[in-house]
C-alpha cells in the first residue's frame, strides 16, 4: 500500500511540475482537507476540491510566471501516510525568486489524496506572495 500511495503523490508532483494542473487536481478526493500551517494569507484548512482550486491554488498561482517546480529530497511512506520533504522554485510575476522548503504529509485512501497538510517557510509566503 505504501508503495502505491508514493507513487500517487509522485504522480501529483510531476503533473504539477509539466503544468499538468488538472492532472494533479484529479488526485485529490472530491472532499479532500488540505491545510497550509501559519497565519500567511494562504494558511487554513480548505475543504472539498473545488475550495482547494478556488480558495488557494488559484490565489498562488495567479502570483507565479509558471507555478512551483517541485523537486523531491525524501520520501516515506507508512500506510496511509506519505511525507514528503522537497524544494520548490519558482518567479512571482513582479520578478521575485519564490524558492520555498516543503514537507507536505499526505494521507491517500482508494488511489485518491484524503488529506494534505502543507508545512513551509511562512515568512518567505507571507514576504513574497503578500496579502491580496
Amino acid at each position: 500500500m505504501s508503495a502505491d500511495n508514493k507513487a500517487i503523490a509522485r504522480t501529483f508532483y510531476e503533473a504539477a511540475n509539466g503544468g499538468e494542473i488538472p492532472r494533479s487536481i484529479e488526485l485529490l478526493a472530491d472532499d479532500v482537507t488540505w491545510t497550509n500551517i501559519g497565519t500567511t494569507p494562504f494558511s487554513g484548512t480548505f475543504v472539498g476540491k473545488q475550495a482547494v482550486m478556488d480558495k488557494l491554488l488559484v490565489r498562488v498561482l495567479r502570483r507565479l510566471e509558471r507555478g512551483i517546480q517541485t523537486t523531491i529530497e525524501n520520501m516515506i511512506g507508512e500506510g496511509e501516510y506519505v511525507v514528503v520533504q522537497s524544494r520548490g522554485r519558482a518567479m512571482t510575476r513582479g520578478g521575485e525568486a519564490y524558492n520555498n522548503t516543503y514537507c507536505h504529509v499526505f494521507r491517500v485512501r482508494d488511489g485518491r489524496i484524503i488529506s494534505v497538510t502543507e508545512y513551509m517557510d511562512t515568512e518567505l509566503v507571507t514576504r513574497v506572495l503578500g496579502a491580496e
